[in-house]
């Protein structure tokens, strides 16, 4: 099969690049184009994955481009480009899908595409993403859980086709020491009286973590330097600790992320929102590491509770999470592991989307 991928502009998707919708894309295509499929990739010039041809809109992510006065209008016409081009390529292909950021941009050629699509949703959910799904009915959406499809009202959900961990990377370690490990973006929104939205839920894991008296280490990037400064420096300690630099960008090396995922007794996804999968879920089980999540998004699509983690009521908060942190050592690393071998591995993604791509073809 032909499949052409719309990758992000956003960032590049690369072997060293570990954003979640560029590690996604990474995985799929190449896991692809392993299974003998044609692939190619539209997306920056500086992209590269083994065995797939990478078509360029952009020389380098927008990430990485140098600045200039209004990056939203650049941004916008990159975006448009990114849709042309997929117009004029898509007869050489026997299907078309779509993760650009943001997700629903190339709708507006749908009636201008003839050739099959996707478009899996990666972003969170909200009532102007249902709302604008409903103004386009001929593009085919895939879901990353149920509970994301289920939130829909207007806008119709062709499928639903859960992530894939790539578990020989995220690898297992039975053995665990004695600290948490939250992993999550700091982001740059902020509420009407000023106070930063915290969807990522840090403060409640900093706020378990003294409640506990547990050893936390904390990382992600940082959007907004003073979301750092204000709600997570100041807490900072011997036992509460940020790894890495507070940048926009990743700063520690993956290796060192991994070790933290198998090292922990316990991964934290204390999010204050509904997330569409929750990748770092499923790579911390990966590691066989268990996980305590709030009952949010996809968590319990995710986790099976008391055999894999804790889910725990969102209004019982800091107390809930408190109460399943003292059952941690009752679930098996070897049952964490498993479970994503089983579910969620990148071998089960890929065969997920060859079942829509031959069912839309």
């Amino acid at each position: 099969m032909k499949i052409l991928t719309v990758s992000t502009l956003k960032r590049r998707v690369a072997p060293d690049e570990f954003a979640s919708r560029s590690r996604i894309i990474f995985k799929l295509t190449k896991g692809l184009a392993d299974k003998g499929h044609a692939v190619t990739l539209l997306g920056t010039g500086d992209s590269s994955v083994p065995g797939v041809e990478v078509i360029p809109i952009i020389p380098k992510a927008w990430i990485d481009l140098d600045p200039v006065e209004n990056e939203y209008l650049r941004q916008t016409a990159t975006l448009m480009q990114l849709s042309r081009k997929i117009v004029e390529l898509q007869s050489n292909f026997d299907v078309i899908h779509n993760h650009t950021y943001p997700d629903f941009f190339p709708f507006i050629v749908e009636n201008e595409i003839q050739t099959p699509m996707i478009t899996t949703l990666h972003a969170v959910y909200d009532y102007y993403i249902d709302e604008i799904l409903s103004q386009f009915p001929k593009t085919k959406t895939i879901a990353l859980s149920d509970s994301y499809k289920n939130l829909m009202k207007q806008g119709k959900i062709f499928k639903t086709v859960y992530n894939g961990v790539d578990t020989s990377l995220f690898s297992f370690q039975k053995e665990k020491s004695d600290f948490l490990f939250w992993l999550g973006r700091l982001p740059k929104g902020r509420n009407k009286d000023g106070t930063f939205i915290d969807p990522k839920g840090v403060k409640t894991a900093i706020q378990l973590a003294q409640k506990t008296g547990s050893k936390l280490y904390i990382s992600g990037p940082v959007e907004d330097i003073e979301f750092y400064k204000k709600d997570v420096e100041p807490y900072l300690n011997e036992k509460i600790q940020f790894v890495g630099n507070p940048t926009r960008e990743q700063s520690v090396p993956f290796e060192e992320i991994l070790k933290l995922y198998q090292g922990a007794s316990a991964f934290l996804m204390t999010v204050n929102q509904e997330e569409p999968f929750g990748l770092v879920m499923a790579e911390a089980m990966s590691c066989g590491t268990p996980v305590i999540a709030f009952n949010k998004g996809a968590a319990p699509e995710i986790i099976k509770d008391g055999k894999t983690g804790f889910m725990v009521p969102y209004e019982r908060g800091v107390d809930g999470l408190s109460e399943a942190l003292e059952k941690i050592k009752t679930i098996s690393p070897e049952d964490c592991r498993q479970h994503i071998v089983e579910t969620f591995s990148v071998e089960k993604m890929v065969e997920n989307y060859e079942k829509v791509y031959t069912e839309i073809t």
